[in-house]
């Protein structure tokens, strides 16, 4: 399972998210996070839809999205998701 984190340089709820994920990855240590900043990585932004930031989108093995949340999601919400993806 992979969680695609969008985020960019001055975005304060990007540092909130990137601790939500923080701690989802110590209770899901199989789960793969990919930060990527939307102006350095734009062609993966536009092929994912990305509109603003914090964005982060989850996917289970074959690549499928089980999960999208734009803005700081919780921890409950990506542990749902991340059971989605298994």
């Amino acid at each position: 399972m992979e969680f695609l984190f969008f985020s960019s340089a001055f975005c304060e709820p990007c540092m909130q998210t990137r601790a939500v994920l923080a701690q989802v990855s110590a209770l899901v240590p199989q789960a793969i996070v990919r930060e990527l900043d939307v102006a350095h990585d734009t062609e993966e932004a536009e092929a994912n839809g990305i509109r603003n930031t914090p964005t982060v989108i989850v996917k289970n093995a074959e690549g499928t999205e089980v999960f999208r949340a734009a803005g700081v999601p919780s921890v409950a919400q990506v542990l749902v998701a991340a059971a989605k993806a298994l």
